[in-house]
């Protein structure tokens, strides 16, 4: 046990305080304002936390219940996108298929996805990543 703790504490003590994602400890993103994603009424997200070098970020995105993204159309991103459904659930309207609280999606750069309708509303926790040989400039 004695060689890990000395490892951490390395890894601890070498902590640079330029990391481009910060260095948060647990706490409740209550806190954190809500911000609409593109006009659709009743679609927030909460940015959790940004690289502000590569343009990565981590998000709580919030359908209230009757939201539809509809005027979105389908997505697609330069970016990998991680999702896992935390509360509710939404239906995919292209896919015609319900995801609810639990699942997971692992999506590439290119993969289109959406739009949704959330007659209950839902609650996604999302980790957004540039792919290093993407064009995004941060």
């Amino acid at each position: 046990m004695a060689p890990i703790l000395s490892t951490v504490r390395r890894i601890k003590a070498g902590r640079r305080n330029d990391v481009p994602k910060p260095e948060l400890e647990f706490f409740d993103p209550s806190g954190i304002s809500m911000q609409g994603v593109a006009n659709i009424s009743g679609l927030s997200e909460q940015i959790l936390s940004v690289d502000k070098v590569s343009g990565d970020y981590t998000r709580l995105l919030h359908f209230e219940p009757g939201t539809d993204s509809s005027p979105m159309g389908p997505q697609i991103h330069d970016f990998r996108e991680e999702v896992w459904i935390i509360e509710g659930s939404f239906f995919d309207i292209s896919l015609q298929q319900t995801f609810t609280a639990g699942m997971y999606a692992c999506r590439p750069p290119g993969m289109t996805h959406g739009p949704w309708r959330s007659e209950e509303g839902c609650k996604t926790l999302e980790f957004r990543r540039y792919e290093s040989n993407s064009n995004h400039q941060g």
